[in-house]
């Protein structure tokens, strides 16, 4: 059995998959496919016609499609695969490693987001959000942790927050990675993950967040609405909309019985859903299944 998780939709993962596919598939009495990112179905007709044939051959007809969450693309089906399925990613439980934060009952208050910092991951809409929250004199911090995608984006989130005098409140951390990156999940208060990313599963810093038992502010995009129960153990707005994100994140912050009541709740979600051993028995149980 060949066991593949493809890319997303775009042209160099996709050639890397290409060449990869077609020279193993053919070993391999089965294949499986575990869609990690969305929307690989919907990319054959961006590529050019000599290699159409390739992908079909590449991508088609795989034994068992697995993807994170029932909202996503059904890239399985897409590409005739046998059988489809959703497991939900899982995670090691870090509660209880690091210290927690409570925040003062009038703050400062801290929201994080984490991700690769692109524009579609929602940094520009948060930093918008933020400074509606800053005007409207909400005692917070915003930390931004992760990557740049690129220097021309740095820039521009960079200028708007120095335009808008926000360079003492908006934080930007860099890349952190494992004790330091889950002080920063207990360290916070709201986390926000406001996403429309192109290949967007499953929004895996949502369920890291809630295992910390924070309440999340995240989008109605792909697989998020999984893992977010909205108006329980969060808030989910539409993409590209500051002013929902702001709102949100206000009335978490002015309320800590709130924030407590939807973080316990996501706590349970986690404990429930998304545990690592949760992961464990479902993907064991779906390569079970392809047992003659």
């Amino acid at each position: 059995m060949l066991y593949y998780p493809p890319s997303g939709p775009n042209m160099v993962p996709v050639l890397r998959d290409l060449f990869l596919l077609c020279a193993t598939r053919w070993l391999f009495r089965s294949t499986v496919f575990h869609f990690h990112a969305s929307g690989v179905s919907t990319f054959k007709h961006r590529l050019p016609r000599v290699l159409r044939p390739l992908f079909q051959w590449a991508y088609g007809h795989p034994a068992l499609a697995i993807r994170t969450a029932a909202q996503n693309p059904d890239d399985g089906g897409a590409l005739g695969a046998s059988r489809s399925i959703v497991v939900p990613n899982g995670l090691p439980d870090m509660r209880g490693t690091v210290p927690e934060r409570v925040a003062p009952p009038q703050g400062p208050f801290t929201i994080l987001f984490t991700g690769v910092l692109i524009p579609s991951k929602g940094v520009r809409v948060l930093l918008e959000a933020f400074k509606l929250l800053r005007d409207r004199n909400v005692d917070a911090h915003l930390e931004v942790m992760g990557k740049w995608g690129d220097e021309h984006f740095r820039d521009d989130c960079q200028a708007f927050v120095l335009q808008h005098g926000l360079s003492e409140r908006v934080h930007f951390l860099g890349v952190k990675r494992d004790t330091e990156k889950n002080r920063h999940f207990a360290g916070c208060d709201v986390f926000c993950f406001p996403s429309y990313f192109e290949a967007e599963s499953f929004g895996l810093v949502v369920a890291e967040a809630m295992q910390f038992a924070k309440p999340v502010v995240s989008t109605q995009w792909r697989g998020i609405p999984s893992v977010v129960e909205d108006g329980s153990s969060g808030f989910l707005v539409p993409i590209n909309d500051p002013m929902a994100i702001a709102d949100r994140l206000a009335l978490l912050l002015g309320d800590a019985a709130l924030r407590k009541r939807m973080g316990e709740a996501g706590r349970r979600i986690f404990e429930e859903r998304f545990t690592l051993q949760r992961f464990h028995q479902n993907m064991e149980e779906a390569f079970l299944s392809l047992r003659p």
